[in-house]
């Protein structure tokens, strides 16, 4: 259900569970424990999340919600469970950059939220649909969403259950960018390349790290996090190095 190909350091994670690669919980269990090992392997800097066919990702496998009917603890359970392990997605200190390749609907799309990164072809539709279902986004997409593009953009894409295109996705920051299809997973390749060739591990997991502990508190927090991670890098030989070549008017070669 959950293919990995590894090349220039780079680990390209396939979603397979035709027709839609829906969202089961061996799905997630799966894709959980893939990107457990990979951020745990040295050879690993950066990773792209995608699905196999015409979608990423088309929701949850809603059948197993039935189980659930009338049991509000085992509901709640599945939801703190799910948001569990997209949290680790999203506070990875290697980039996961998502390349949207279809319908991220609902839970699919709330995957790709807790990714670092988005990038859409240009036909994917994007959306929360969990009203139409008498729910709510539970698997983190109320908070991201919001976070993401604002309160008002993101209570009428809940509110009115109405997905948008990768190109409109783009234009409501949504996305990061979006091209046409048969570019996507060459544009996502290019990026997490850029990354594993051109950055070091140690500054690249920094900077996650202040992006994301500084969205949870704060702003006096999050500058006293960004110097505490700043000056913790001078004792890095992936610094001085950087700033070695800098200064030899030289291309960088991290040893990571």
């Amino acid at each position: 259900m959950v293919g990995v190909k590894l090349a220039n350091r780079v680990a390209t994670v396939t979603l397979n569970r035709p027709p839609v690669n829906a969202l089961s919980t061996e799905v997630i269990d799966e894709l959980s424990a893939c990107l457990d090992k990979l951020a745990a392997d040295s050879e690993v800097k950066a990773i792209v999340l995608t699905g196999e066919g015409k979608c990423f990702a088309a929701g949850a496998d809603i059948k197993q919600f039935t189980s659930a009917f009338g049991d509000a603890q085992a509901a709640t359970q599945l939801a703190r469970s799910v948001q569990e392990k997209f949290r680790r997605i999203e506070t990875m200190k290697k980039p996961v950059i998502a390349a949207i390749n279809g319908a991220a609907l609902g839970g699919g799309l709330e995957l790709a939220l807790s990714c670092h990164l988005r990038i859409a072809a240009d036909e994917a539709q994007l959306g929360l649909p969990e009203l139409n279902l008498g729910l709510i986004p539970g698997y983190g997409g109320t908070q991201r969403l919001t976070r993401l593009i604002g309160k008002a953009k993101a209570t009428e894409m809940i509110l009115l259950s109405q997905p948008v295109t990768g190109q409109q996705a783009e234009q409501i920051g949504l996305v990061n960018k979006s091209v046409p299809r048969e570019q996507l997973l060459q544009a996502a390749l290019e990026w997490a390349e850029r990354i594993a060739h051109d950055r070091s591990a140690a500054s690249v997991a920094a900077a996650l790290t202040a992006i994301n502990d500084g969205l949870d508190g704060t702003l006096e927090e999050g500058l006293e996090r960004e110097t505490e991670l700043f000056g913790e890098l001078f004792e890095t030989e992936s610094m001085r190095e950087g700033v070695t070549a800098f200064i030899e008017k030289r291309p960088a070669k991290f040893q990571d």
